[in-house]
């Protein structure tokens, strides 16, 4: 594989590994996510720094990207009511009470969407869309691998829409009264500029004669350490489920 970041489908790759190919890097991936989801809680620690080790091994990119401000306060805002909410209050810090039992289980979730954000941004940054659009298209769902590499093909400039009709309404003060409203045009906005790129993409292919029953399957990026990368994440998830 090449080093160069691939920029087809307009999703460039933030880090890529030489040694493997797509079947790797999803074992690595759905690996990751069965194991913080399906291992008992008390070695939920151990599973989560293994698949964290991984991630700064393959994407160092995708752990740093974590440390932004809206992810942090996203983590927090879905991992911290179980402390005051889940179990029996007996513990105090100052005059903050909250349960013991509440702050073990708020850990475990912020561990759980670490692991699981983190494997979803290293997948989307090191594998091309082309070669996901390519295994669904080899798995007989015709139609559905162009499908998916159009829809994330166009994160990007939806994201960008976003940011731009959010510093447009920012600019004009649209947020200094009426706020509901002006979130709800926000909405609207953002939903408008998503169909009116989804309609533009429908004439394209209908113009190019584009069938999903004829859609070309798309190559598929393996590696020599592919097969043998799934089963050491197999036997890992085993071992970590199983083992007393």
């Amino acid at each position: 594989m090449s080093s160069r970041p691939d920029t087809r489908l307009g999703h460039p790759a933030l880090a890529r590994d030489k040694h493997l190919g797509t079947i790797g890097y999803l074992a690595i991936f759905f690996s990751s996510i069965i194991a913080v989801m399906v291992i008992p809680g008390w070695r939920l620690p151990w599973a989560a720094l293994i698949c964290l080790l991984v991630a700064l091994l393959l994407y160092p990119q995708a752990l740093r990207g974590l440390a932004k401000w809206r992810w942090l306060v996203m983590i927090a805002l879905l991992s911290v009511p179980p402390i005051f909410l889940s179990g029996e209050i007996d513990r105090h810090v100052w005059v903050i009470p909250y349960a013991s039992q509440g702050l073990l289980n708020a850990m475990q979730i912020a561990l759980r969407i670490v692991v699981v954000l983190v494997s979803v941004q290293g997948l989307t940054s090191s594998v091309d869309i082309s070669s996901l659009a390519g295994l669904l298209e080899r798995a007989g769902l015709h139609g559905l691998g162009f499908s998916f590499g159009i829809a994330v093909n166009l994160l990007a400039s939806l994201q960008q829409s976003a940011q731009n009709a959010w510093r447009s309404l920012w600019m004009r003060g649209g947020l200094r009264k009426k706020r509901w409203r002006a979130i709800r045009l926000l909405a609207v906005t953002i939903l408008a500029n998503a169909l009116k790129e989804a309609e533009e993409i429908a004439l394209a292919a209908e113009g190019r004669a584009f069938s999903p029953a004829r859609a070309r399957s798309l190559p598929i990026k393996t590696s020599n350490w592919d097969w043998p990368v799934a089963a050491l994440s197999v036997m890992a998830i085993l071992g970590l489920a199983l083992i007393p």
